[in-house]
Protein backbone atom coordinates (compact mmCIF):
# COMPACT_ATOMS: atom_id res chain seq x y z
CA UNK A 1 0.00 0.00 0.00
CA UNK A 2 1.31 3.82 -0.30
CA UNK A 3 2.53 5.18 2.67
CA UNK A 4 1.58 8.78 2.10
CA UNK A 5 -1.72 7.84 2.69
CA UNK A 6 -3.05 10.75 4.42
CA UNK A 7 -4.53 9.82 8.32
CA UNK A 8 -6.68 11.28 11.10
CA UNK A 9 -6.87 10.32 14.96
CA UNK A 10 -9.48 11.15 16.61
CA UNK A 11 -9.81 10.57 20.27
CA UNK A 12 -12.36 10.28 23.18
CA UNK A 13 -12.55 10.48 27.09
CA UNK A 14 -9.34 10.80 29.14
CA UNK A 15 -6.02 12.09 29.23
CA UNK A 16 -4.67 8.55 29.20
CA UNK A 17 -6.09 7.83 25.75
CA UNK A 18 -4.97 11.22 24.43
CA UNK A 19 -1.46 10.45 25.35
CA UNK A 20 -1.91 6.93 23.71
CA UNK A 21 -3.15 8.42 20.53
CA UNK A 22 -0.34 10.67 20.25
CA UNK A 23 2.31 8.03 20.12
CA UNK A 24 -0.13 5.85 17.31
CA UNK A 25 -0.12 9.28 15.95
CA UNK A 26 3.67 8.96 15.74
CA UNK A 27 4.03 5.48 14.49
CA UNK A 28 2.30 6.74 11.17
CA UNK A 29 4.20 9.68 10.50
CA UNK A 30 6.95 7.44 10.98
CA UNK A 31 5.75 5.16 8.75
CA UNK A 32 5.45 8.06 6.50
CA UNK A 33 1.64 8.51 6.54
CA UNK A 34 0.86 12.03 6.64
CA UNK A 35 -1.26 13.60 9.30
CA UNK A 36 -4.72 15.50 8.44
CA UNK A 37 -7.79 16.84 10.21
CA UNK A 38 -10.33 15.15 9.86
CA UNK A 39 -12.27 17.68 7.72
CA UNK A 40 -9.05 17.27 5.03
CA UNK A 41 -10.54 14.33 3.38
CA UNK A 42 -8.23 11.36 4.95
CA UNK A 43 -7.54 8.16 3.93
CA UNK A 44 -7.71 6.58 6.97
CA UNK A 45 -9.52 7.36 10.61
CA UNK A 46 -8.22 6.03 13.52
CA UNK A 47 -10.89 6.82 16.89
CA UNK A 48 -9.22 5.81 20.12
CA UNK A 49 -12.62 5.67 22.55
CA UNK A 50 -13.61 5.37 25.92
CA UNK A 51 -16.66 3.61 26.80
CA UNK A 52 -16.74 5.12 30.50
CA UNK A 53 -20.81 5.64 30.07
CA UNK A 54 -23.10 4.75 27.59
CA UNK A 55 -23.02 8.08 26.46
CA UNK A 56 -19.26 7.68 25.37
CA UNK A 57 -20.46 4.58 23.41
CA UNK A 58 -22.84 7.01 21.61
CA UNK A 59 -20.48 9.46 20.59
CA UNK A 60 -18.07 6.72 19.30
CA UNK A 61 -20.97 5.31 16.78
CA UNK A 62 -22.18 8.69 16.06
CA UNK A 63 -18.71 9.75 15.11
CA UNK A 64 -18.03 7.21 12.38
CA UNK A 65 -21.75 8.11 10.72
CA UNK A 66 -20.67 11.44 10.18
CA UNK A 67 -17.24 10.68 8.98
CA UNK A 68 -18.86 8.33 6.66
CA UNK A 69 -20.82 10.72 5.50
CA UNK A 70 -18.15 13.43 4.65
CA UNK A 71 -16.00 10.67 2.87
CA UNK A 72 -17.26 7.87 1.81
CA UNK A 73 -14.17 5.96 0.76
CA UNK A 74 -12.93 6.37 4.81
CA UNK A 75 -11.44 3.34 6.03
CA UNK A 76 -12.07 3.56 10.02
CA UNK A 77 -10.19 1.54 12.47
CA UNK A 78 -11.76 1.34 16.01
CA UNK A 79 -9.87 0.80 19.25
CA UNK A 80 -9.34 1.33 22.51
CA UNK A 81 -11.86 0.78 25.98
CA UNK A 82 -15.18 0.93 23.70
CA UNK A 83 -13.25 -1.46 21.23
CA UNK A 84 -11.94 -4.14 23.89
CA UNK A 85 -14.94 -4.23 25.18
CA UNK A 86 -17.48 -4.90 22.68
CA UNK A 87 -15.69 -5.62 19.25
CA UNK A 88 -18.50 -7.41 17.67
CA UNK A 89 -21.02 -4.55 18.39
CA UNK A 90 -18.41 -2.34 16.60
CA UNK A 91 -17.16 -4.35 13.88
CA UNK A 92 -21.12 -4.50 12.50
CA UNK A 93 -21.30 -0.62 12.37
CA UNK A 94 -21.52 0.36 8.59
CA UNK A 95 -18.59 1.71 7.87
CA UNK A 96 -15.89 -0.15 10.34
CA UNK A 97 -13.13 -1.52 8.29
CA UNK A 98 -10.73 -2.93 11.79
CA UNK A 99 -11.34 -3.19 15.06
CA UNK A 100 -8.26 -3.38 17.60
CA UNK A 101 -8.04 -4.80 21.11
CA UNK A 102 -5.87 -3.08 24.31
CA UNK A 103 -2.85 -5.36 23.13
CA UNK A 104 -3.20 -4.90 19.20
CA UNK A 105 -3.40 -0.85 19.51
CA UNK A 106 -0.65 -0.22 19.40
CA UNK A 107 1.05 -2.36 16.28
CA UNK A 108 -1.76 -0.74 14.60
CA UNK A 109 0.45 0.31 11.16
CA UNK A 110 0.89 -3.71 10.78
CA UNK A 111 -2.67 -4.53 10.78
CA UNK A 112 -3.79 -1.54 8.99
CA UNK A 113 -0.98 -3.00 5.93
CA UNK A 114 -1.93 -6.58 6.18
CA UNK A 115 -6.05 -5.88 6.12
CA UNK A 116 -6.26 -2.63 4.06
CA UNK A 117 -9.56 -2.63 2.01
CA UNK A 118 -10.23 -6.17 2.97
CA UNK A 119 -13.55 -7.22 4.93
CA UNK A 120 -13.88 -6.64 8.58
CA UNK A 121 -11.61 -7.52 10.88
CA UNK A 122 -11.75 -7.72 14.71
CA UNK A 123 -8.39 -8.41 15.72
CA UNK A 124 -8.69 -8.60 20.02
CA UNK A 125 -6.83 -10.72 22.45
CA UNK A 126 -8.71 -11.63 26.01
CA UNK A 127 -8.02 -8.84 28.30
CA UNK A 128 -6.03 -11.21 30.70
CA UNK A 129 -3.25 -11.73 28.32
CA UNK A 130 -2.96 -7.52 28.51
CA UNK A 131 -0.10 -7.21 31.06
CA UNK A 132 2.65 -5.20 29.12
CA UNK A 133 3.19 -1.41 29.72
CA UNK A 134 3.41 0.53 26.63
CA UNK A 135 4.93 3.80 27.64
CA UNK A 136 3.45 7.41 25.94
CA UNK A 137 3.05 10.94 26.23
CA UNK A 138 0.99 13.52 23.95
CA UNK A 139 2.88 15.92 21.99
CA UNK A 140 1.29 18.34 19.61
CA UNK A 141 0.18 21.62 22.27
CA UNK A 142 3.34 22.50 23.00
CA UNK A 143 2.17 24.01 26.19
CA UNK A 144 1.18 20.99 28.02
CA UNK A 145 1.87 17.04 27.90
CA UNK A 146 0.11 14.23 29.30
CA UNK A 147 2.82 11.51 30.26
CA UNK A 148 0.95 8.12 30.80
CA UNK A 149 2.69 6.71 34.11
CA UNK A 150 0.11 3.92 34.50
CA UNK A 151 -2.43 1.67 33.21
CA UNK A 152 -5.03 -0.62 34.19
CA UNK A 153 -6.39 -1.05 37.37
CA UNK A 154 -6.90 -4.21 40.14
CA UNK A 155 -10.14 -2.54 42.14
CA UNK A 156 -12.90 -3.95 40.66
CA UNK A 157 -15.76 -1.60 41.74
CA UNK A 158 -18.94 -2.57 41.05
CA UNK A 159 -19.49 -0.01 38.13
CA UNK A 160 -16.65 0.14 36.18
CA UNK A 161 -15.52 -1.81 33.48
CA UNK A 162 -11.95 -0.35 33.51
CA UNK A 163 -10.56 -3.64 34.48
CA UNK A 164 -12.23 -5.33 31.49
CA UNK A 165 -11.30 -2.80 29.16
CA UNK A 166 -7.24 -2.09 29.89
CA UNK A 167 -6.29 -5.04 32.29
CA UNK A 168 -4.47 -5.25 35.48
CA UNK A 169 -2.53 -3.17 36.93
CA UNK A 170 1.10 -2.17 35.92
CA UNK A 171 3.16 0.69 35.43
CA UNK A 172 6.69 1.96 33.93
CA UNK A 173 9.63 2.52 36.08
CA UNK A 174 10.61 6.09 37.35
CA UNK A 175 13.79 6.00 35.24
CA UNK A 176 11.70 5.91 32.20
CA UNK A 177 9.38 8.41 33.12
CA UNK A 178 11.66 10.65 33.90
CA UNK A 179 13.77 9.85 30.08
CA UNK A 180 10.39 10.56 28.60
CA UNK A 181 9.60 14.02 30.83
CA UNK A 182 13.33 15.27 29.60
CA UNK A 183 12.81 14.05 25.80
CA UNK A 184 9.10 16.48 26.16
CA UNK A 185 11.18 19.31 28.15
CA UNK A 186 13.53 18.73 24.73
CA UNK A 187 10.46 19.67 22.82
CA UNK A 188 9.72 22.99 24.67
CA UNK A 189 6.71 21.55 26.81
CA UNK A 190 6.32 23.60 29.62
CA UNK A 191 3.42 21.50 31.28
CA UNK A 192 3.38 17.73 32.10
CA UNK A 193 0.49 16.42 33.51
CA UNK A 194 0.76 12.80 34.75
CA UNK A 195 -1.71 9.71 34.25
CA UNK A 196 -3.54 6.32 34.20
CA UNK A 197 -5.83 4.25 35.63
CA UNK A 198 -4.72 4.53 38.89
CA UNK A 199 -1.75 6.40 39.00
CA UNK A 200 -1.43 6.20 43.13
CA UNK A 201 -0.83 2.77 42.18
CA UNK A 202 2.27 3.22 40.35
CA UNK A 203 5.11 0.99 40.94
CA UNK A 204 3.06 -1.81 42.66
CA UNK A 205 4.78 -5.00 42.34
CA UNK A 206 8.52 -2.89 42.08
CA UNK A 207 10.70 -1.58 44.46
CA UNK A 208 9.14 2.02 43.14
CA UNK A 209 6.27 4.02 44.49
CA UNK A 210 4.27 7.09 43.09
CA UNK A 211 6.21 9.42 45.76
CA UNK A 212 9.63 8.42 44.35
CA UNK A 213 8.30 9.00 40.67
CA UNK A 214 7.74 12.92 41.59
CA UNK A 215 10.38 13.22 43.68
CA UNK A 216 12.70 12.52 40.52
CA UNK A 217 10.55 14.49 38.06
CA UNK A 218 11.01 17.50 40.04
CA UNK A 219 14.57 17.39 39.62
CA UNK A 220 13.95 17.30 35.72
CA UNK A 221 15.19 20.38 33.92
CA UNK A 222 13.20 22.42 31.49
CA UNK A 223 9.46 21.41 32.72
CA UNK A 224 8.12 24.33 34.34
CA UNK A 225 4.75 22.86 36.23
CA UNK A 226 4.02 18.93 36.94
CA UNK A 227 -0.09 17.97 37.58
CA UNK A 228 -0.82 14.80 39.01
CA UNK A 229 -4.39 13.62 37.46
CA UNK A 230 -6.85 11.74 39.43
CA UNK A 231 -5.75 10.04 42.36
CA UNK A 232 -7.56 7.82 44.77
CA UNK A 233 -8.31 8.51 48.15
CA UNK A 234 -6.53 5.76 49.80
CA UNK A 235 -3.29 6.12 47.98
CA UNK A 236 -2.97 10.29 48.43
CA UNK A 237 -0.97 10.18 51.13
CA UNK A 238 0.08 12.69 53.41
CA UNK A 239 3.75 12.06 52.50
CA UNK A 240 2.37 13.43 48.55
CA UNK A 241 0.40 15.65 50.24
CA UNK A 242 3.48 17.47 51.58
CA UNK A 243 6.26 17.44 48.71
CA UNK A 244 3.62 18.74 46.50
CA UNK A 245 3.36 21.45 49.29
CA UNK A 246 7.27 21.61 49.02
CA UNK A 247 7.46 21.91 45.22
CA UNK A 248 8.41 24.34 43.05
CA UNK A 249 7.00 22.45 40.21
CA UNK A 250 4.12 20.19 41.00
CA UNK A 251 0.75 22.68 41.51
CA UNK A 252 -1.37 22.82 43.81
CA UNK A 253 -4.19 21.08 42.14
CA UNK A 254 -5.33 17.40 43.50
CA UNK A 255 -8.58 15.56 41.52
CA UNK A 256 -9.50 13.47 43.71
CA UNK A 257 -12.71 10.66 42.93
CA UNK A 258 -15.32 10.48 45.97
CA UNK A 259 -18.18 9.11 44.08
CA UNK A 260 -20.93 9.43 46.92
CA UNK A 261 -21.01 11.11 50.46
CA UNK A 262 -22.80 8.08 51.76
CA UNK A 263 -21.13 5.33 53.24
CA UNK A 264 -23.24 2.81 52.14
CA UNK A 265 -23.42 3.39 48.87
CA UNK A 266 -18.93 3.43 48.79
CA UNK A 267 -19.10 -0.08 50.80
CA UNK A 268 -22.06 -1.30 47.77
CA UNK A 269 -19.64 0.51 44.80
CA UNK A 270 -16.34 -2.27 46.66
CA UNK A 271 -14.84 1.41 47.02
CA UNK A 272 -11.40 1.24 49.59
CA UNK A 273 -12.36 4.01 51.59
CA UNK A 274 -15.02 6.06 53.85
CA UNK A 275 -15.99 9.86 53.60
CA UNK A 276 -13.87 9.78 57.29
CA UNK A 277 -10.96 9.48 55.37
CA UNK A 278 -11.81 11.93 52.08
CA UNK A 279 -12.42 14.47 54.60
CA UNK A 280 -9.45 13.95 55.95
CA UNK A 281 -7.20 14.37 52.96
CA UNK A 282 -9.04 17.57 51.91
CA UNK A 283 -7.95 18.72 55.39
CA UNK A 284 -5.00 17.68 55.37
CA UNK A 285 -4.43 19.50 51.38
CA UNK A 286 -5.98 22.91 52.70
CA UNK A 287 -3.55 22.67 55.84
CA UNK A 288 -0.64 23.22 54.32
CA UNK A 289 -1.75 24.23 50.36
CA UNK A 290 -4.73 26.38 51.41
CA UNK A 291 -4.87 27.93 47.46
CA UNK A 292 -5.10 24.50 46.58
CA UNK A 293 -7.90 23.68 44.01
CA UNK A 294 -9.32 20.38 44.47
CA UNK A 295 -11.90 18.57 42.21
CA UNK A 296 -14.22 15.79 43.40
CA UNK A 297 -15.87 13.01 40.99
CA UNK A 298 -19.21 12.36 42.30
CA UNK A 299 -21.93 9.58 40.71
CA UNK A 300 -25.36 10.16 40.93
CA UNK A 301 -27.95 7.48 40.73
CA UNK A 302 -26.23 4.08 41.52
CA UNK A 303 -28.25 1.02 42.27
CA UNK A 304 -30.31 1.32 45.26
CA UNK A 305 -28.83 5.41 46.24
CA UNK A 306 -32.31 6.47 48.16
CA UNK A 307 -33.15 10.14 48.75
CA UNK A 308 -31.28 10.31 52.11
CA UNK A 309 -27.97 8.63 50.52
CA UNK A 310 -27.96 11.84 48.02
CA UNK A 311 -28.99 13.82 50.82
CA UNK A 312 -25.53 12.42 52.52
CA UNK A 313 -23.75 13.43 49.81
CA UNK A 314 -25.25 17.03 49.05
CA UNK A 315 -24.43 17.76 52.64
CA UNK A 316 -20.75 16.12 52.88
CA UNK A 317 -19.55 18.37 49.48
CA UNK A 318 -21.04 21.03 51.39
CA UNK A 319 -19.17 20.46 54.29
CA UNK A 320 -16.21 20.12 52.41
CA UNK A 321 -13.75 22.82 51.06
CA UNK A 322 -13.10 21.80 47.64
CA UNK A 323 -13.32 23.60 43.97
CA UNK A 324 -15.34 21.85 41.77
CA UNK A 325 -16.94 18.31 40.87
CA UNK A 326 -17.26 16.11 37.79
CA UNK A 327 -20.29 14.87 37.78
CA UNK A 328 -21.34 11.54 36.05
CA UNK A 329 -25.04 10.22 35.67
CA UNK A 330 -24.71 6.54 36.46
CA UNK A 331 -24.96 4.56 33.04
CA UNK A 332 -25.43 0.54 33.47
CA UNK A 333 -22.11 -0.88 31.86
CA UNK A 334 -22.30 -5.09 30.59
CA UNK A 335 -20.20 -7.53 32.75
CA UNK A 336 -20.28 -5.20 36.23
CA UNK A 337 -21.87 -6.54 39.50
CA UNK A 338 -24.00 -3.15 39.81
CA UNK A 339 -25.31 -3.39 36.50
CA UNK A 340 -27.50 -6.56 38.21
CA UNK A 341 -28.86 -5.20 40.43
CA UNK A 342 -33.00 -4.88 40.85
CA UNK A 343 -32.96 -1.40 42.90
CA UNK A 344 -31.90 1.01 39.93
CA UNK A 345 -32.77 4.75 40.10
CA UNK A 346 -35.37 5.61 37.34
CA UNK A 347 -33.32 7.81 34.73
CA UNK A 348 -35.46 11.03 35.52
CA UNK A 349 -34.37 10.94 39.33
CA UNK A 350 -30.96 10.14 37.84
CA UNK A 351 -30.62 13.37 35.83
CA UNK A 352 -32.25 15.50 38.37
CA UNK A 353 -29.75 14.42 41.03
CA UNK A 354 -26.92 15.21 38.73
CA UNK A 355 -28.71 18.28 37.88
CA UNK A 356 -28.30 19.05 41.52
CA UNK A 357 -25.07 18.25 41.70
CA UNK A 358 -24.44 20.25 38.70
CA UNK A 359 -25.53 23.50 40.22
CA UNK A 360 -23.53 22.92 43.41
CA UNK A 361 -20.42 22.20 41.46
CA UNK A 362 -20.81 25.55 39.62
CA UNK A 363 -21.20 27.20 42.92
CA UNK A 364 -18.06 25.96 43.91
CA UNK A 365 -16.29 27.14 41.22
CA UNK A 366 -17.14 30.97 41.02
CA UNK A 367 -16.52 31.10 45.09
CA UNK A 368 -12.99 29.40 44.51
CA UNK A 369 -12.21 31.51 41.65
CA UNK A 370 -13.59 35.11 43.45
CA UNK A 371 -11.87 34.20 46.53
CA UNK A 372 -8.40 35.44 44.35
CA UNK A 373 -10.13 38.28 42.69
CA UNK A 374 -7.44 41.47 42.86
CA UNK A 375 -4.34 38.78 43.32
CA UNK A 376 -1.36 38.44 41.05
CA UNK A 377 -0.37 34.84 39.63
CA UNK A 378 1.85 33.13 36.98
CA UNK A 379 -0.35 31.90 33.90
CA UNK A 380 0.79 29.65 31.44
CA UNK A 381 -0.54 30.52 28.70
CA UNK A 382 -1.82 28.28 25.69
CA UNK A 383 -3.21 28.93 21.85
CA UNK A 384 -4.60 32.79 21.18
CA UNK A 385 -7.97 32.95 19.33
CA UNK A 386 -9.56 36.27 17.93
CA UNK A 387 -7.28 38.30 19.94
CA UNK A 388 -8.14 36.75 23.17
CA UNK A 389 -5.64 33.98 25.16
CA UNK A 390 -6.52 31.88 28.15
CA UNK A 391 -4.51 29.47 30.23
CA UNK A 392 -4.32 28.26 34.02
CA UNK A 393 -2.62 29.48 37.46
CA UNK A 394 -0.80 27.62 39.32
CA UNK A 395 -4.09 26.42 41.16
CA UNK A 396 -5.89 25.50 37.79
CA UNK A 397 -8.39 29.13 37.89
CA UNK A 398 -8.95 29.80 33.48
CA UNK A 399 -7.98 32.94 32.71
CA UNK A 400 -8.04 34.93 29.60
CA UNK A 401 -6.51 37.72 28.83
CA UNK A 402 -6.26 40.55 25.71
CA UNK A 403 -3.14 38.97 23.53
CA UNK A 404 -1.82 37.23 20.43
CA UNK A 405 1.11 34.71 20.11
CA UNK A 406 3.45 36.70 21.84
CA UNK A 407 2.27 35.25 25.10
CA UNK A 408 1.61 31.59 24.17
CA UNK A 409 3.26 29.20 25.92
CA UNK A 410 4.95 31.57 28.35
CA UNK A 411 4.55 32.13 32.35
CA UNK A 412 3.08 35.60 32.74
CA UNK A 413 2.43 37.31 36.03
CA UNK A 414 -1.19 38.85 35.88
CA UNK A 415 -3.89 40.29 38.06
CA UNK A 416 -7.31 38.46 37.91
CA UNK A 417 -9.91 41.09 37.98
CA UNK A 418 -12.99 39.73 37.02
CA UNK A 419 -15.77 36.33 36.55
CA UNK A 420 -17.33 36.57 33.05
CA UNK A 421 -20.59 34.47 32.46
CA UNK A 422 -18.06 31.70 30.85
CA UNK A 423 -16.64 31.21 34.31
CA UNK A 424 -13.29 32.19 33.26
CA UNK A 425 -11.35 35.06 34.99
CA UNK A 426 -10.52 37.94 32.95
CA UNK A 427 -7.12 39.77 33.99
CA UNK A 428 -4.48 42.05 32.81
CA UNK A 429 -1.16 41.76 32.71
CA UNK A 430 1.37 42.49 35.19
CA UNK A 431 4.28 44.51 35.55
CA UNK A 432 6.55 41.83 35.06
CA UNK A 433 8.68 42.44 37.73
CA UNK A 434 5.67 42.12 39.97
CA UNK A 435 6.12 39.14 41.99
CA UNK A 436 3.23 36.26 41.95
CA UNK A 437 0.71 35.27 44.71
CA UNK A 438 1.97 31.96 46.42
Amino acid sequence: MNPGLKFSVQTLGCKLNFSESSSIAKQFEEAGYARVDIGEAPDILLINTCSVTENADKKCRGLIRKARIDNADLYVVVTGCYAQLKPKEISNMPGVNLVLGASEKFNVIDHIEKNYRGKTRVISSPIKNVTEFIPSYSIGDRTRSFLKVQDGCDYFCTFCTIPLARGLSRSSSVETCVNQAREIAAKGVKEVVLTGVNIGDFGAGRDEKFIDLIRELDKVDGIERFRISSIEPNLLSNEIIDFVATSNKFMPHFHIPLQSGSDRILELMKRKYKTELFKQRVEKIKSVLPNACIGVDVITGFPDETEHDFKLTLDFLNDLNVSYLHVFTYSERANTRASRSENSVPVHIRRERSRELQELSGKMKRAFYTTYKDKNYQVLFEKSEGGVIEGFTPNYIRVAISGDREYENKLITVKLKSLDIDDVMKAEVCNLQMEPAT
